[in-house]
C-alpha cells in the first residue's frame, strides 16, 4: 500500500500555470491537465535528505529532451514539524535549487536537486532540543514550469497543475512495518530467499529516534531515515558478507536509559518473534547499538548473556548521568560480559565521554575488542565527535586486517 509523506495531498499550481490558463505563446490545447511527482530520498550519513523529484510525464508522450533544462521548472520547498516545537524552529521554507533535469528509462522527467552532508532545505528529518527527539517533517513542494516543454513532434506542452506524492526512499521501503504483542513497534528487513538459516542483526538506535508519547508521536521511522545504522546492514556489500541477514530495528517509546531492565525483555520478545517467524539461526543473532542504543546493546549481553554471538556498542553510556549517580552499567556486570564484543567511539565525543565509558568499559569486558577514532570524517565532511557509528554503518573498524562485519559473520553462539 503506497504511503503519502505529507499528511496531506498537495495540488500545487505554479503563478502562470494556474489551471485552465497557458502559458504565453502556447495553445489552450496544448496543457496538460494534471502531473504527480514523487519525492526521491536517500538516507546520508548525517540523515535523510530528498534528493529529486520524479514527474509522471511519461503519458504525455515523448518528450524532447532539448526543451528540458534547468530551468524548464523552480522548485520549493516547506517543511514544518508534525508536533509543538516549544517554539523552535525545525522546518524551512526555501526554493531547492535544481542541478540536473533529465528522462528516465520510463520517460518521466527527473528533476535532480541540490543536496549534501550538512546542507539546509533537503532534509527530512527536524530535532526538536526540548524534546531530544527528531520527527518526520511535514513536506510541501511547490513546482513551477517556467517555460513548455515539446515533445519530439515538436508541440509545445505545459501542465496545469501538480499532485505531490509519496516520498521514495528504496532504502528505507526495503523494511517492513511490525508491532509486537508488547505493543513496541520495529522494521524488519528480509535478505532474498536463500536454502538455510539467516543471521540475525539487531539494530538499537539512539535517544534521538525514540517516540513522544506525550505528543502521540510514534513513527518508527526515524530509526532509518535519521542515519545508515540499520540500513548498513541491508546493502549489498554487507548481505555478502553475512550470506544474507536479518536486520530488525525495534524503537524505543522514549530512550533505552530511561529504563533499562524493562526495555530488554521487549526487545527479546521481538527478537524471538523474529526467530520464531523467519529462517533465522538463533546462534547468529548480534546486537549493534549507537549512543543510548550503545548502553543497551551492552544492558541486552548482561540480562540475555546467551543470547547473542556478538556485540557492537558504539559510543555507549555505562557511567550515570549526572555525575555521583549510580552506574546504569556496574563493573561487575561488565566484567561478567562472556559475549564477544567490539566498541568503537571517537576520542572528540563530547557528548559521551568516550574515556569514561567505551574504554572503561573495554578494560573490564573480558576479550573486548576496541577502535578509537579521532575524528568522525567521512568524504571530506567533518561529523560530530559522537556520530562514531557512522565508520560502523561502513564497516569501516578492523583490527589485524580482518573488518568489524567479517568479524560478526564469523562468531556463532
Amino acid at each position: 500500500m503506497e504511503k503519502v509523506f505529507s499528511r496531506r495531498t498537495v495540488l500545487v499550481t505554479g503563478a502562470s500555470l494556474t489551471a485552465g490558463l497557458a502559458l504565453p505563446g502556447v495553445a489552450h490545447g496544448n496543457q496538460a491537465a494534471a502531473v504527480d511527482f514523487v519525492l526521491d530520498a536517500e538516507t546520508l550519513d548525517g540523515g535523510e535528505q530528498v534528493t529529486s523529484l520524479t514527474l509522471g510525464t511519461a503519458r504525455l508522450g515523448p518528450i524532447d529532451p532539448a526543451s528540458l533544462t534547468t530551468g524548464t521548472f523552480s522548485v520549493h520547498a516547506k517543511a514544518t514539524s508534525p508536533i509543538d516545537t516549544g517554539g523552535q524552529d525545525v522546518g524551512y521554507d526555501l526554493d531547492r535549487p535544481v542541478t540536473a533535469a533529465r528522462l528516465d528509462h520510463h520517460g518521466n522527467i527527473v528533476l535532480e536537486l541540490s543536496y549534501g552532508e550538512g546542507q539546509t532545505g533537503g532534509g527530512t528529518l527536524g530535532y526538536i532540543g526540548s524534546k531530544a527527539r527528531n520527527v518526520r517533517l511535514d513536506l510541501v513542494y511547490t513546482l513551477t514550469q517556467n517555460v513548455p516543454l515539446r515533445l519530439r513532434h515538436g508541440r509545445p506542452v505545459s501542465i496545469a497543475r501538480f499532485t505531490q506524492r509519496r516520498l521514495a526512499n528504496p532504502e528505507v521501503d526495503a523494511f517492513t512495518y511490525h508491532t509486537s504483542r508488547s505493543g513496541m513497534k520495529y522494521r524488519l528487513y528480509s535478505p532474498s530467499p536463500l536454502r538455510g538459516r539467516r543471521p540475525l542483526i539487531v539494530w538499537l538506535h539512539g535517544g534521538g529516534e525514540g517516540a513522544s508519547l506525550p505528543d502521540g508521536y510514534y513513527d518508527n521511522e526515524t530509526t532509518l531515515r535519521a542515519n545508515r545504522g540499520a540500513l548498513g546492514f541491508a546493502t549489498r556489500e554487507a548481505q555478502a558478507i553475512f550470506d544474507g541477514a536479518y536486520v530488525v530495528a525495534p524503537q524505543c517509546t522514549s530512550a533505552w536509559m530511561d529504563d533499562g531492565p524493562r526495555f530488554a525483555p521487549l526487545i527479546d520478545e521481538i527478537i524471538r518473534d523474529v526467530v520464531r517467524t523467519r529462517p533465522v539461526d538463533p546462534g547468529r543473532v548480534h546486537v549493534v547499538g549507537c549512543s543510548n542504543g550503545g548502553y543497551m546493546s551492552l544492558k541486552m549481553t548482561t540480562v540475555y548473556p546467551g543470547t547473542f554471538a556478538a556485540s557492537v556498542p558504539i559510543c555507549g553510556v555505562v557511567t550515570g548521568r549526572e555525575t555521583g549517580d549510580p552506574p546504569l552499567i556496574p563493573d561487575a556486570e561488565l566484567a561478567a560480559i562472556r559475549t564477544p564484543t567490539w566498541l568503537v567511539a571517537s576520542r572528540d565525543d563530547d557528548t559521551v565521554d568516550p574515556q569514561a565509558n567505551t574504554v572503561h568499559a573495554h578494560e573490564l569486558i573480558p576479550r573486548s575488542a576496541l577502535t578509537l577514532y579521532d575524528h568522525v570524517v567521512r568524504n571530506g565532511h567533518r561529523f560530530p565527535g559522537h556520530w562514531s557509528w557512522i565508520y560502523v554503518a561502513r564497516n569501516d573498524p578492523s583490527i589485524g586486517g580482518t573488518h568489524l562485519w567479517q568479524w560478526m559473520a564469523r562468531k556463532h553462539r
